[in-house]
């Protein structure tokens, strides 16, 4: 159980942090635009170089097949989500979003890292790709009510399928960046939790927390998204073979995390309950305190 105590403490550490960033909007310090700001240093900068480090590791065989693996499972991840959130919340768009995504980039990063160390971010590229390309298809496609053609272009130009492509290159060619470089990529991706959870803090901020816990449909989405996906995923990975623990650790973290931010930016671009989709990123990061770590504890009875 020494696992799931560690990612407990850290996804303490990540709530204090959210609550600086709680105080700072409260007390003026930063701004909704400056939280607009803070999320395009995360989206450009810091989750980018977070990626390419993830590719740093030794070009071996059992590495390439790891990736491989990970890749594909992290594929079918996110069908199975999509299947499970549809079942347990039907027709409803917004809550079906919500219970298909979850937030890998900006939670399951640093718990993955903190559980079995920066090399493992190598696991999660696949699934994080099939995140993005998912909500910019299937999940438009529901809070639009029509099915939407993938935008060729718009994913080949985002910023995390970039950085995926450059550690790529930086993996198979085993080429090592320059010192000043490689400090610079350093520096860049260690701002990527923080701020990540600075910005959390200034959603919370924004929220009537007193209004928002007597109302139960953020509930029900909370449990798809924290306990009914996840379970399927566990299910579903312990299909793998125990030589790939690390890749089932990382990809069930991944599809753990709370509601992913995105449903409120396109909530609220198409027209749908902006107000709702909020209420369902808040609740699933308050709850996720507790039911990550039981996760990651459960896995490890299972697995091994």
């Amino acid at each position: 159980m020494q696992m799931s105590l560690i990612v407990a403490a850290q996804v303490l550490v990540m709530f204090i942090l959210a609550g600086i960033g709680y105080l700072m909007f409260r007390f003026g310090k930063i701004t909704l635009e400056g939280n607009r700001t803070i999320g395009n240093i995360l989206i450009y900068l810091s989750l980018p170089a977070v990626i390419i480090k993830g590719f740093q590791v030794e070009r071996t065989a059992e590495n390439t097949e790891a990736l491989l693996v990970s890749a594909l499972a992290g594929i079918a991840i996110v069908f199975v989500g999509g299947i499970v959130a549809r079942i347990f919340l039907k027709d409803d768009p917004v809550e079906c979003f919500a219970g298909t995504f979850s937030n890998p980039s900006f939670f399951g990063i640093p718990l993955v890292t903190s559980v079995l160390g920066q090399d493992a971010v190598f696991y999660m590229t696949g699934f994080i790709a099939a995140m993005n390309i998912g909500q910019w298809t299937y999940g438009v496609g529901i809070l639009k009510g029509e099915r939407t053609k993938p935008n060729l272009r718009s994913i080949l130009t985002a910023p995390f399928l970039i950085a995926a492509l450059i550690g790529l290159v930086l993996y198979f060619t085993a080429a090592a960046l320059p010192d000043v470089l490689q400090d610079a990529l350093d520096f860049v991706a260690a701002v990527n939790t923080p701020l990540a959870m600075f910005s959390v803090g200034v959603y919370l901020a924004e929220t009537d927390l007193h209004a928002l816990l007597g109302r139960n449909g953020a509930y029900k989405v909370a449990a798809v998204r924290l306990i009914a996906v996840p379970l399927s995923i566990l299910a579903c990975l312990s299909i793998l073979p125990q030589e790939f623990f690390a890749v089932k650790m990382a990809l069930l973290i991944a599809q753990a995390c709370p509601v992913a931010s995105m449903v409120a930016v396109y909530s609220q671009l198409y027209g749908n309950d902006y107000a709702h989709a909020t209420e369902t990123i808040v609740v699933s990061v308050l709850a996720s305190i507790v039911t990550i770590p039981v996760m990651v504890g459960l896995a490890q009875i299972v697995w091994l």
